[in-house]
C-alpha cells in the first residue's frame, strides 16, 4: 500500500477546508472559534483512499497570515501539495508565501485546485487559470495539473480525484533514514486512552510496547497504542500520519515542536549548519547576525542567522550559514527548514540542514567553508570525514554519524568500512564504534613522537620515558585507548621501542660524555666493592663531589643496564651479589622449606638495615612470598 502526505496550502478563505471536507465528509475545523470565524487556525486531518492501493494522509493548513507559523508546521513530512487558488479573488499574498514554503521545504509534486468555479462566470474564470498560468512560472508546480471546481456544487469532484490519483502514482517512493522520528503536530487527552499524540512519521518505524523518549524534555514512555487512518495497528512504518497513545505520559509534558524517538538516539543541539536560500522576493539584503524565527519539523525556535563567507547576504543569493538557537533542536541532515523574519513576521529563506550538531565558527574560516560545501554533494564518505574530522581527538561513534549523515544504517556501515580499509579514519573504541580521522590519528602520532624527542634532548643519559609518564602529557585528551592504539601502531612500525615501562624513539642511544663515562665506572666499582651493604646514593654524590641531576642521569643508565639494582628508599645494589644472594637463598628454601628474618640475617651476616629491603625485594620479584614470619619459595619459582 502507497502511503502518501498530502497538504493544502493557500489563501485563507479560498476553500481548503471545504474541499477536503467534499472529498473526505471530514470537518477539518474543529475548534469554536474556527467555526465562528469561518477560517482555519489550527491543522486539521483527514484521510482517503484512492483505488486499491493509496492511502492519503490530508493535513489542512490554515491561510491567514496570522497562522503561517501553523501551515509550516503541517509542511514537515509532506510528499505532495495541493494548492488552492479562488476563481473569484485569483493569486493573493498567502498563495505566494504558502508557495515559497513549500519549495523551501523540497516539495517536489502537486497539483492546483481552482475552487469557488460556482460563484464566478467564464471570463473571471480564464482570468483566474492566467493568473494562475504567470504565478507557477519557475516554480515546481509549473507543469503541474490545474482541477477548477467547486465544493459545494460537486462539480470537478470526480476529475479532482482523477487527477490527484494520477499524481500520486507518479510520486516516488521515498528513502527514510532507520531512525524512528514523529514531529509533534498536535497533543490532546482522550477519556479511557489518555494522552495522544499525532504527527507525520518522518522516518524508521514504532512498534506497540515500546520504549519512546520526548525530545527535547528526554521525558520516556510506552507505547500503549497506534492508530492510522482510525484504524489500530501494532506496527507504523515512515510516510505515515499517526495517532500514538502513550502510557502515564501527561498531556502538559508534550508540545508540538517536540520529536518522539528511540532513547539515545537523536541528539539535542544549539547551533546547526545550513545551505540557506534568501528569497527573491525580500526587499533588502539580510545582515551578518539576524535574529530569526527557525521552523524544523513542527517546532518554532528563536535564533541568530550567522553568515559565516560574508558581511551580507543578497535577495535570491545562497550560502552556507549558521543558525544559532535560543533552545535545543533535534534534527538529521538533510532535514528541510523555513526562516522567518523576526518582526515584522514573513518568510524570507531556508533550505536543508547540512551539519546538525554544528561547533561554535569563526567567520571567514576557509576549512569550515570548503568543508560545508561539501556536505552539499551528498557524498557520504566525504560527509563522514568532515564529521569525523570537526570531533578530532575525542572521535566520534556510530550512533552519532547516524543523526549527522541521515544515512540507512547498512549503507553507513558499508561507508565506515571502506574508510578503515583505505585508513582515512581509524576505530579507537570497537564496543561504542567510535572513529578518528587518519590526519587526527597521524597528529597524534607525530605529537606523541615530539614529546619522546623532546624528553631525549633533555633526558640525554636515560634510556627512555617513563610510559606512564608520557601518558600524563595527553590527559587533556582524555583518550587512554586512542594513546594505546597509537602507541601499539608506532610500536609495530618499529618507530618506537617500549622495554617494560620505559619507552624510547628506536634511534635513541645514551651518549655518555668522556667525563661521564669515568663517573659511571667509579659508581658502578662502589657498589660493586660495597657488594650487600651499600652506601646511600646521596654519599656517594656527596664523595665524589657529584650534581645530584648528573649522578641521577648516570645511576638510571646503570640500572637500565642491569648493572645496579634498586630496592627501595636510597638504596641499590650491586646486581652480581643480588644474584649470588639469590642462589644461596634459593638453596636454603628448596632444603628448609621456609627462612625467618633472623636466618635471612645470619645468611647474608648484614645488619637489618639492608636485611629488611633485601628480603622485600625477593617478595616484589615474587622470589618469595611471606606466610606469617617467615618466607617461603611461590610454587613458580621452582
Amino acid at each position: 500500500m502507497k502511503q502518501i502526505i498530502l497538504g493544502t496550502a493557500g489563501h485563507v478563505d479560498h476553500g481548503k477546508t471545504s474541499l477536503v471536507k467534499a472529498l473526505t465528509g471530514v470537518e477539518t475545523d474543529r475548534l469554536k472559534e474556527e467555526k465562528e470565524r469561518g477560517i482555519t487556525i489550527e491543522l486539521g486531518f483527514a484521510s482517503l483512499s484512492l483505488g486499491k492501493d493509496i492511502n492519503i494522509g490530508i493535513v489542512d493548513m490554515p491561510g491567514h497570515e496570522k497562522f503561517v507559523k501553523n501551515m509550516v508546521a503541517g509542511s514537515s513530512g509532506i510528499d505532495l501539495v495541493v494548492m488552492t487558488i479562488a476563481a473569484d479573488e485569483g493569486v493573493m499574498p498567502q498563495t505566494r508565501e504558502h508557495m515559497e514554503i513549500c519549495s523551501l521545504l523540497g516539495i517536489k509534486h502537486g497539483l492546483i485546485a481552482l475552487t469557488k468555479i460556482d460563484i464566478v462566470d467564464d471570463d473571471l474564470m480564464e482570468l483566474a487559470l492566467e493568473d494562475i498560468s504567470d504565478f507557477v512560472e519557475g516554480t515546481f508546480l509549473e507543469e503541474a495539473p490545474v482541477v477548477p471546481l467547486s465544493s459545494v456544487t460537486g462539480e470537478g469532484l470526480d476529475d479532482f480525484l482523477v487527477t490527484l490519483e494520477k499524481v500520486c502514482r507518479q510520486v516516488p517512493e521515498r528513502s527514510f533514514s532507520s531512525i524512528f522520528r514523529l514531529p509533534v503536530d498536535r497533543v490532546f487527552s482522550m477519556k479511557g486512552f489518555g494522552t495522544v499524540i499525532t504527527g507525520t512519521l518522518v522516518s524508521g518505524k514504532a512498534n506497540v510496547g515500546e520504549n519512546i523518549v520526548v525530545y527535547p524534555s528526554m521525558i520516556e514512555s510506552k507505547v500503549r497504542g497506534i492508530q492510522v487512518h482510525g484504524e489500530s495497528v501494532d506496527t507504523v512504518e515512515s510516510g505515515t500520519r499517526t495517532a500514538v497513545n502513550f502510557q502515564g505520559l501527561d498531556k502538559e509534558s508534550v508540545n508540538r515542536g517536540d520529536v518522539l524517538s528511540s532513547p539515545d538516539t537523536l541528539i539535542l543541539s544549539y547551533m546547526i549548519d545550513t545551505e540557506f536560500m534568501y528569497i527573491k522576493s525580500n526587499p533588502k539584503p539580510v545582515k551578518a547576525r539576524t535574529k530569526i524565527r527557525f521552523h524544523a519539523g513542527t517546532s518554532e525556535i528563536l535564533g541568530t542567522l550567522v553568515l559565516l563567507d560574508r558581511e551580507e547576504l543578497q535577495p535570491g543569493e545562497k550560502a552556507c550559514v549558521q543558525v544559532r538557537l535560543d533552545s535545543p533542536v533535534c534534527c538529521l541532515k538533510n532535514d528541510k527548514y523555513v526562516i522567518r523574519s523576526y518582526s515584522p513576521v514573513r518568510t524570507i529563506g531556508g533550505g536543508r540542514i547540512l551539519n546538525p550538531v554544528a561547533q561554535k565558527h569563526k567567520l571567514f574560516d576557509k576549512d569550515i567553508i570548503r568543508g560545508l560545501n561539501d556536505l552539499l554533494e551528498d557524498d557520504l564518505e566525504k560527509d563522514i570525514s568532515f564529521f569525523v574530522e570537526q570531533a578530532s581527538f575525542s572521535g566520534t561513534s556510530f550512533k552519532d554519524l547516524r543523526v549527522m549523515t541521515n544515512a540507512r544504517d547498512k549503507k553507513l556501515e558499508s561507508a565506515i568500512q571502506k574508510m578503515l580499509a583505505k585508513k582515512e579514519i581509524v576505530q579507537t573504541n570497537k564496543e561504542r564504534q567510535v572513529y578518528v580521522h587518519g590526519s587526527v590519528f597521524e597528529k597524534f602520532s607525530t605529537t606523541l613522537m615530539d614529546k619522546l624527542k623532546s624528553y631525549h634532548q633533555a633526558n640525554a643519559l636515560k634510556e627512555g620515558m617513563p610510559t606512564e609518564e608520557l601518558k600524563s602529557k595527553f590527559e587533556y585528551y582524555n583518550k587512554t585507548k586512542l594513546f594505546n592504539i597509537v602507541l601499539n601502531n608506532l610500536l609495530k612500525d618499529k618507530k618506537i621501542i617500549q622495554n617494560q615501562n620505559i619507552i624510547k624513539l628506536s634511534d635513541h642511544e645514551v651518549a655518555l660524555e668522556v667525563d661521564q663515562h669515568a663517573v659511571k665506572d667509579k659508581i658502578f666499582n662502589i657498589y660493586k666493592k660495597a657488594g650487600l651493604t651499600p652506601p646511600f646514593f646521596r654519599t656517594i654524590c656527596q664523595d665524589l663531589k657529584l650534581d645530584k641531576k648528573v649522578g641521577m642521569d648516570v645511576l638510571h643508565m646503570l640500572i637500565n643496564n642491569k648493572d645496579v639494582i634498586k630496592t627501595k628508599d636510597d638504596l641499590y645494589f650491586d646486581n652480581g651479589s643480588i644474584d649470588k644472594l639469590k642462589k644461596e637463598l634459593v638453596d636454603f628454601l628448596e632444603k628448609s622449606g621456609e627462612i625467618t628474618t633472623p636466618q635471612f640475617k645470619e645468611m647474608t651476616g648484614i645488619s637489618r638495615k639492608f636485611v629488611i629491603p633485601l628480603i622485600e625485594y625477593f617478595d616484589s620479584i615474587n622470589l618469595t612470598i611471606r606466610v606469617g614470619d617467615t618466607r617461603q619459595l611461590r610454587k613458580k619459582a621452582g
